[in-house]
């Protein structure tokens, strides 16, 4: 009850400065009433109460469940079932997030309209469909890649320049229609569960791991999850 009661704290400190500036726009700057305010009012507490418990849940769930596992895994010392495991998971999260499924709705109604696919709805789908399964397959090799590299003790800093670097080449080839929804796929794939679970799984397996440095070795894994999708989509542009 406690760690509750010290969520909603922080939950209400963190929306304050978006609620202030809301007000402050609309009664100072716009000089017009809230309209319907005892439904924002809801909305609001509704707000709150999801932050709160999305916060406790992911402290007393899934860091717990991510970092248990990065250990279970170093002790059993099966590298084909960590590197399985956290290909799974990044392409599992990844393909059915919200915000990729918009992204990939738009493009696909773009390229309708742009005369890249027919003008049919199976054509829609399968291009939506397509989209979003490169992005979730591109963030599963990302996650695979940086728990290698755990592993292995690369530093993150060479991989990821390298890897923008391969962007920026692609970029010049790819097709103009697909590089801003690649660049959009590189934001989209890092979601309210991807991002917990994915760094209790790097920050675990880095203690788990003798002679790796958690705030080293720990972190990076969203960096990888955020760069390989605009890497995979112009590629998937330039295949089409």
């Amino acid at each position: 009850m406690k760690e509750l009661l010290k969520a909603l704290k922080e939950s209400v400190r963190d929306l304050t400065p978006i609620v202030l500036v809301v007000i402050f726009f609309q009664l100072v700057v716009l000089q017009q009433p809230f309209p319907e305010l005892m439904k924002m009012l809801v909305g609001l507490l509704m707000v709150v109460l999801g932050l709160t418990l999305f916060v406790h849940g992911l402290r007393t769930g899934l860091f717990p469940i991510g970092e248990g596992m990065a250990y279970d895994f170093a002790r059993k010392g099966s590298l084909l079932w960590l590197l399985l495991f956290a290909f799974l998971l990044g392409f599992g999260t990844t393909v059915a997030e919200p915000a990729l499924i918009a992204v990939a709705d738009e493009a696909a109604t773009v390229a309708v309209e742009g005369g890249m696919i027919e003008n049919t709805e199976d054509s829609h789908e399968n291009y939506a469909f397509g989209l979003r399964l490169t992005v979730a397959i591109s963030v599963g090799f990302a996650i695979l890649i940086g728990v290698f590299r755990i592993i292995k003790g690369w530093p993150v800093q060479y991989l990821i320049i390298g890897g923008y670097a391969g962007v920026v080449v692609m970029t010049a080839f790819a097709p103009k229609e697909i590089i801003g929804i690649a660049y959009d796929s590189g934001g989209v794939t890092t979601s309210t569960i991807t991002v917990p679970l994915v760094t209790a799984l790097g920050v675990g397996l880095a203690s788990s791991i003798s002679g790796r440095n958690p705030m080293i070795d720990g972190f990076g894994l969203i960096a990888f999850a955020s760069l390989t999708p605009m890497i995979f989509v112009m590629g998937y542009g330039m295949l089409l």
